[in-house]
C-alpha cells in the first residue's frame, strides 16, 4: 500500500482527531472508495480505478477489513459471519475459526447473531471477521474503541501475535495503549499526514 508503507510484521497505528480523514483513508487503502488524489497499491499492484468486481476479489484474498460498524451479517450467527470470508477466500479451517473465536474472546457467543451482541463484542467478532482469510494486510478502524482496558490488552496481544506472524496491520485509533504497541505512527489532521 503506497500510502503508508506498510511493510509485513509490521503493524502502524493512524491517528489524529476525530474528522481528520484516517477511516476515510482505511476506506480507500481497502478499495471501498477511490482516493481524490494518487492511488493506492496492494502487494505490488494498483487497486486505485480498478472495476468493484477485481477490487473485491483482491480484498477477498489479502486484505482484513475492519470498519467502525456494519463487520457482521445481521442473519448470520458469529460463527458463520467468521466462516463466510473463509469461504470467499476458499479457505476454509476450523481449527483457525476457533483459534479466532477464542483470540478475540467470543468462543462462548460463535453462536449469538450480531443484534444479540454488546458494541465490545460487536468489535470482538468483527476483528474475527476481519482476520478470518488470514489476509496479509489487516486494515482496522478503532478495533479497541469500545472496550475496558482488560479487554484492550488482550485484543492489543492478539493482533502482535498476528503480526508476528507476518500480517502488516494499519490501526486508526485514540487509544495511547494500542500506539504504544505500534512499531510507528502516522497522524493525521484535516485529511493530510502531519507526521510519520
Amino acid at each position: 500500500m503506497s500510502a503508508c508503507g506498510l511493510t509485513p510484521s509490521e503493524m502502524v497505528a493512524l491517528m489524529g482527531p476525530s474528522g481528520s480523514g484516517k477511516s476515510t483513508l482505511l476506506a480507500c487503502l481497502a478499495g471501498l472508495d477511490e482516493p481524490d488524489g494518487g492511488h493506492v497499491e496492494l502487494l505490488g499492484e494498483r487497486l486505485t480505478r480498478l472495476p468493484e468486481a477485481d477490487r473485491a476479489k483482491r480484498r477477498a484474498a489479502s486484505v482484513g477489513v475492519l470498519m467502525q460498524s456494519g463487520n457482521l451479517f445481521p442473519t448470520l450467527s458469529v460463527g458463520d459471519n467468521v466462516k463466510l470470508p473463509m469461504l470467499l477466500a476458499r479457505k476454509k479451517d476450523p481449527a483457525w475459526t476457533e483459534k479466532l473465536l477464542r483470540g478475540v474472546g467470543i468462543a462462548e457467543r460463535r453462536g449469538a447473531r450480531p443484534g444479540q451482541l454488546s458494541g465490545g463484542e460487536l468489535a470482538r467478532a468483527g476483528l474475527a471477521v476481519a482476520l478470518a482469510a488470514r489476509p496479509r494486510v489487516l486494515l482496522a478502524d478503532e478495533p479497541t474503541g469500545e472496550v475496558d482496558a482488560a479487554t484492550e490488552g488482550f485484543i492489543l496481544d492478539f493482533l502482535n501475535e498476528q503480526r508476528q506472524a507476518g500480517t502488516a496491520i494499519l490501526v486508526a485509533t485514540h487509544s495511547r495503549a494500542l500506539a504504544d504497541r505500534a512499531d510507528r505512527i502516522v497522524r493525521l489532521r484535516d485529511g493530510r499526514v502531519v507526521d510519520a
